[in-house]
């Protein structure tokens, strides 16, 4: 039997259900009962992870308890933003969280890279140098105008746009990143998958979401340790 896993999704919902999607395909099976047990729940009402007047740790803390309440053993977030929650949530559920900034960062370093450019919102970005740091690894960022780009970008495929100007103009930021020394890409918000994969740019390409879902395989199929609660 494997662990039941809890998704927070939702953030947003195509980036969910992309997520979901690598976490069947990762999953080593042969019938429809050696798939791992997933309760998700899809809640694109949750407040603005990007807006520091918006409130939505306690929402992330509900929907949390609510998928230990149901049956869920171990967390996942299918959002990099929110894991500026991530406490909150593991406390307010009593339940381990495989964390995707983590994942995402070990999974840089094990590319030989000394510096990881990452495309994620502002606060996503401040977790990243964290985590990356604990790898010995430094952090490259965009240029603000270029941030703002990428963050227009994010909002432009959560409606629904996801066409060769959108990816184009995604690739071109990885360029960017590589000028300024990236030595590997993360693709640190969910949405940036959906636009753009490892053959869109020459340096190792780390996608945040298969990442999660490679992990969240091993760790429900007893093929690597439970994080701590």
């Amino acid at each position: 039997m494997s662990l039941v896993l809890g998704v927070l999704g939702g953030m947003g919902p195509a980036a969910t259900v992309d997520f979901l999607v690598k976490l069947q395909a990762l999953t080593p099976a042969e019938r429809d009962r050696d798939h791992i047990r997933t309760i998700v729940d899809i809640n694109p009402q949750v407040p603005d992870r990007t807006d520091p007047l918006a409130k939505p740790g306690p929402v992330l803390a509900e929907m949390a308890g609510a998928l230990q309440g149901a049956g869920a053993e171990v967390l996942a977030i299918a959002c990099n933003t929110a894991h500026a929650h991530a406490d909150l949530i593991s406390r307010s559920s009593g339940l381990p969280l495989i964390d995707m900034i983590a994942t995402a960062s070990a999974a840089a370093r094990d590319t030989g890279a000394h510096r990881a450019g990452v495309l994620g919102t502002r606060p996503a970005l401040k977790l990243y140098r964290e985590y990356l740091a604990a790898q010995g690894m430094g952090l490259i960022t965009l240029e603000p105008e270029r941030q703002e780009v990428f963050m227009d970008l994010i909002q432009r495929i959560k409606s629904g746009d996801v066409g060769p100007a959108v990816r184009a103009e995604m690739a071109a930021l990885t360029v960017d990143l590589a000028a300024a020394g990236a030595e590997a890409i993360i693709a640190g918000c969910t949405e940036v998958p959906l636009v753009m994969s490892s053959g869109d740019t020459r340096l190792p390409f780390i996608d945040a979401g298969e990442a999660l879902a490679r992990r969240c395989v091993a760790v429900c199929l007893g093929l690597e340790p439970v994080p701590a609660a």
